[in-house]
């Protein structure tokens, strides 16, 4: 199998990038990218760090983000795992990439950029959520913004309605199976949903 070790001998099989495809890129929040992004309730972010690499999906009960300014947005850390990969790879190496996904839409906006966390008292009590707030927020200066190419999500029929879940292993089966019986099961996938919806936010 050939395997295409150089720049060159990639782009040669490519060729030129569309005059769209460079221009659409923007430095910081425009008005119109601003309109879409605050659109979002659910955004891919990935990360490195001296682990490797870390894609984590995010989520809201509305915008998934804040603009902080047309340079700046923040993200929530509501409770998750608890494994913190994106968090540790962030104070680690602030290299982050989101991508914002709004159902209907085909299209996909990129952020690209530098994080930090923050515990700052303020910015946690503007994502305040019935009394409860994200333990830390993850504040992202923004290098580039551009949209996705639309036909990944095309080729998909991600919106297509069809549902594709039937005969999928559950998280409780994947669980014992990978811990060899001694976590998971029946019992985790019976419990599961009541436990999030009490640990929301």
């Amino acid at each position: 199998m050939n395997k295409i070790e150089t720049v060159e001998a990639l782009e040669a099989l490519y060729g030129a990038p569309g005059a769209a495809a460079i221009a659409k890129v923007s430095d910081h929040l425009t008005p119109l990218y601003r309109k879409w992004i605050m659109a979002s309730q659910l955004c891919m972010v990935s990360t490195v760090g001296p682990q490797g690499t870390d894609g984590s999906p995010r989520g809201d009960a509305g915008p998934v983000v804040l603009e902080l300014d047309p340079k700046r947005l923040a993200l929530p850390d509501w409770r998750g795992n608890q494994r913190l990969d994106t968090l540790r790879n962030i104070v680690a190496d602030g290299r982050i990439s989101l991508m914002f996904i709004v159902p209907g839409s085909n299209n996909v906006v990129r952020v690209n950029g530098t994080a930090w966390i923050t515990d700052d008292v303020d910015l946690r009590g503007r994502f305040d959520k019935d009394a409860r707030q994200p333990a830390t927020v993850i504040v992202i200066e923004i290098s580039e913004v551009y949209s996705q190419c639309a036909r990944a999500l095309m080729r998909a029929g991600t919106w297509a309605g069809e549902d594709l879940s039937e005969g999928l292993p559950t998280m409780g089966e994947i669980l014992a199976e990978v811990s060899d019986g001694a976590e998971g099961g029946a019992d985790y996938d019976a419990t599961w949903a009541p436990r999030a919806a009490k640990t929301m936010w």
